[in-house]
């Protein structure tokens, strides 16, 4: 069996991303991409890392409604990937699942299963809220039995599966205070997408870290979501992004209160014990303290957790984690569930360490 995969919006990094991943599956492959901007050139053109591996493929206008999405533009495709900005998954994804086709969206238009809350944070109203309680959210430490059933799955976003990762032990075996999270996160430029932004750019992102959005970033509500079902109520989260000059990368650093102290081993072990059959969460030893460039390009989430001296009653945990927000964190997780959703070895395309240096 051979999978065939159509790329909708394919022209960011994401979109690359799930072209070079793939290119190396041994059972998958990208049959149509779109791009507006592109629309006619040659995908080998435009990304010449990806020469002599897509096999002339072509960039197409996209759908220019929803009705062309789920018939012709779409046929001999399995399943599509939405790399497209948030607001065009929601328009199409009807179509697609009723023409027979799988959608795996990496955008944010299915992680919220409140359509009210997404129209607050997305600023317009959801375009088919009626698809919200089906779409299965494609965690797979978290939810890979529904992932392996699922029509339309929600792809997480990149801070929101580092902090998840990251807190999901202590949460769901009830050891932390729930009313003060504190998820410290700096990001990668790439996180900004590919399109031309001053911000990111390299006079002026070089040299330099920056907090941004901390009156409110769009991820809060997907992020304070997720942990509340893992803790079984409501949680009270600071998150605070930040840009760091570098291309790839999530850094997380972790800030929580135990209950009641328990020590290092204690911890260490609950860490490992809960992640001990998941292909890509890596547990490092104690006082280890990951950094990104061990993730660059793999499909990995690494942890370490911290008991750290607080001159108080030793309560204070510290989890750090770090993964590559273009693949664990975007594409790679995509393929990860496309695994998943058709039966075919979770890890199978993801085997790649890490790029170091």
């Amino acid at each position: 069996m051979t999978l065939a995969a159509g790329i909708l919006g394919g022209a960011g990094y994401t979109g690359m991303e799930l072209l070079r991943l793939l290119a190396r599956h041994p059972r998958a492959r990208a049959a149509r991409i779109t791009s507006r901007e592109h629309a006619g050139r040659a995908v080998e053109e435009v990304f010449p890392s990806l020469r002599g591996r897509v096999d002339g493929l072509v960039f197409t206008a996209p759908p220019e409604s929803p009705e062309s999405s789920g018939g012709e533009d779409w046929s001999g495709c399995d399943l599509v990937f939405c790399a497209a900005p948030n607001g065009v998954a929601m328009r199409h994804a009807e179509a697609l699942l009723e023409a027979g086709i799988k959608l795996i969206d990496l955008s944010a238009d299915f992680r919220l299963r409140d359509a009210a809350v997404w129209e607050r944070w997305y600023g317009e109203p959801h375009a088919c809220p009626q698809l919200l309680e089906e779409a299965v959210y494609g965690l797979p430490e978290v939810q890979r039995e529904r992932i392996r059933g699922a029509r339309l799955v929600a792809n997480p976003g990149c801070y929101p599966t580092a902090v998840q990762l990251g807190f999901l032990p202590l949460l769901e075996d009830g050891l932390i205070e729930t009313g003060g999270l504190i998820a410290d996160v700096k990001s990668g430029v790439s996180g900004a997408g590919r399109k031309a932004n001053l911000a990111t750019a390299l006079g002026e992102a070089a040299d330099s870290c920056k907090a941004y959005s901390l009156p409110g970033h769009r991820h809060h509500p997907e992020i304070a979501q997720e942990l509340q079902r893992a803790a079984g109520g409501e949680v009270g989260l600071v998150f605070a992004p930040h840009l760091l000059p570098m291309i790839r990368g999530i850094h997380a650093t972790l800030y929580a209160r135990l209950r009641e102290s328990a020590p290092q081993e204690e911890l260490q072990q609950l860490y490992e014990r809960r992640y001990a059959d998941e292909p890509f969460v890596d547990v490092l030893p104690a006082g280890a303290h990951p950094d990104t460039r061990s993730v660059r390009g793999a499909n990995i989430c690494r942890l370490a957790v911290h008991l750290p001296p607080d001159g108080r009653d030793g309560r204070s945990v510290v989890v750090l984690a770090v993964e590559d927000n273009l693949v664990k964190g975007a594409a790679g997780q995509a393929v990860q569930n496309m695994n998943l959703m058709f039966g075919l070895p979770e890890g199978e395309g993801l085997e790649d360490a890490a790029l170091v240096p």
